[in-house]
């Protein structure tokens, strides 16, 4: 089915798979909220989100358990884990995650500025604004690192980018852990992360993917990664 098929009930299906798995909103084994405050919340009908919960549990994301409600299932996939996963248990250097970084995210910055809908996109900014808050602060942002560029995966539309990404939290893990003992770098980071949102709020998808391009040219250049 083409992007510009997809049944609103798919759509939903999605923003609530992404609030499982981005916004950490529920975990595995959480019941979701009722029918009303859920669709409430998604702003859809009821009949909606029921065909949503439906398209979620046949994908064994969700399980109905009759006369209690719908909860998170039990699904060793359902945080992007795949076929690929095998390949993250390799202990790849730096210089390696991060060419794996310059060859996939600017392009998938560009898709997403291109097909994010209007929810996928206040999912970025809000990360992205809560990333800036937390390097200000100088708390820990791993975590919301990972958030803001997987909801730009996401925002692709594209399954294997999704897929790809658990690899690719490792390069954003160490860098997130290397680059916080460097003030350029953090600096580097946060006027990065604006020029990239500036450009996605706008879709702009050429913008958006140069941006990107340069977030990651920044970053490896603060390790001394050079470009061969």
């Amino acid at each position: 089915m083409t992007r510009e098929r997809r049944s609103l009930a798919e759509n939903v299906a999605d923003n609530i798979l992404a609030m499982i798995t981005i916004d950490k909103k529920f975990a595995i084994g959480d019941k979701l909220p009722n029918e009303n405050e859920l669709s409430a919340n998604l702003q859809v009908s009821r009949t909606t989100l029921r065909e949503a919960i439906r398209i979620l549990v046949v994908h064994d994301v969700l399980e109905i358990q009759r006369g209690k409600g719908t909860y998170v299932k039990h699904n060793p996939e359902l945080n992007e884990r795949s076929g690929l996963n095998e390949l993250s248990t390799f202990q790849l250097d730096v210089k390696d995650l991060y060419e794996m970084r310059l060859i996939f995210e600017p392009q998938s910055a560009y898709y997403a500025a291109k097909r994010a809908t209007d929810k996928e996109l206040e999912r970025i900014l809000y990360y992205g604004r809560l990333e800036e808050e937390k390097i200000l602060k100088k708390e820990d942002r791993t975590e919301v690192e990972q958030a803001f560029h997987k909801s730009i995966a996401k925002a692709t539309h594209n399954e294997f980018m999704n897929r790809l990404m658990p690899i690719l939290y490792q390069a954003i893990d160490k860098g997130v852990h290397l680059s916080d003992t460097n003030e350029e770098m953090v600096q580097n980071t946060l006027n990065d992360h604006r020029m990239i949102m500036e450009f996605l709020s706008k879709r702009d998808a050429e913008g958006a993917k140069t941006a990107m391009m340069l977030h990651i040219i920044h970053a490896m250049r603060g390790f001394g990664i050079k470009e061969e």
